[in-house]
């Protein structure tokens, strides 16, 4: 690479945890004149995806549009090994960033191996052990792990699970957790800014100490739902008058509503 080339990265954001989570790596990337972000979303998720980015303030370059209405895994990683390879292609990265465990990682993850892009993975090492739990989201990270030239572990746990596997230490980075910078970033825009909150959580958060919950997983779908929340949650009630959850639109069924309010 010439020393007066920009390197050029290429995130992928396909899901709005991924979006949340590499909205500070986005614009941190875009501050430094030697590197041209290339922000793509495989639209996995869609109007979640949009919205989450909206919030930082991103619009991302191209977006591959792979979602479909009941859309089956294999037919979504066919998709976009399909369309990530067309955009490594036309784009030509020096570097690609991916960011978890969706079927998005894995896909854009090994794509870019095929076409011998080096790849770094934010969040890696994150494990349960268990293939079943969470379900694809284990096999999902683990192998992007293991094809990713640069893993960067939010805590030294993740970082030890990953040298146990036999991962070079030198490939292993200690970084932190997105998640706390795009906190910390979107409080201080929420300070600025006073957004109006939904109805029916003024009321709640003007009065009570509040936590707020939010569920997605695919493997809490089903029955059960209200039970699985207040068991994990009955160790966090104490000290607290008051839990408002926020459920996905895979949960909207869940007590009737979108948004559910526990107060004590």
């Amino acid at each position: 690479m010439s020393k007066h080339r920009l390197a050029k990265v290429m995130v992928l954001v396909g899901t709005r945890p991924e979006a949340v989570k590499m909205a500070p790596v986005v614009m941190a990337l875009r501050r430094r004149e030697a590197v041209e972000c290339v922000l793509v979303s495989t639209g996995q998720h869609r109007e979640m995806l949009a919205q989450a980015l909206s919030v930082f303030g991103l619009v991302p370059d191209e977006d591959l549009k792979v979602m479909r209405e009941n859309q089956e895994l294999s037919g979504l990683t066919a998709r976009l090994l399909e369309g990530l390879t067309s955009a490594y292609r036309r784009h030509r990265p020096d570097a690609v960033l991916v960011q978890g465990d969706t079927t998005t990682v894995l896909a854009g993850t090994l794509s870019a191996f095929y076409e011998r892009i080096p790849v770094g993975h934010v969040e890696a090492g994150l494990r349960t052990h268990d293939l079943e739990a969470p379900w694809p989201e284990e096999m999902n990270r683990s192998l992007s792990d293991r094809i990713s030239r640069w893993c960067f572990a939010p805590t030294e746990t993740s970082s030890g699970n990953l040298i146990a596997e036999g991962i070079a230490p030198e490939r292993v980075y200690v970084t932190g957790n997105t998640i706390i910078d795009a906190l910390l970033w979107v409080s201080d825009k929420v300070r600025r800014e006073k957004p109006a909150l939904p109805d029916g959580l003024e009321e709640l958060v003007g009065r009570y100490r509040t936590i707020l919950v939010t569920a997605h997983r695919r493997e809490s779908f089903g029955g059960g739902r209200d039970e699985s929340l207040d068991t994990r949650l009955s160790g966090s009630w104490q000290g607290l008058s008051g839990c408002a959850w926020r459920c996905s639109p895979s949960w909207s069924d869940f007590r009737g509503r979108r948004w559910s309010t526990r107060c004590t």
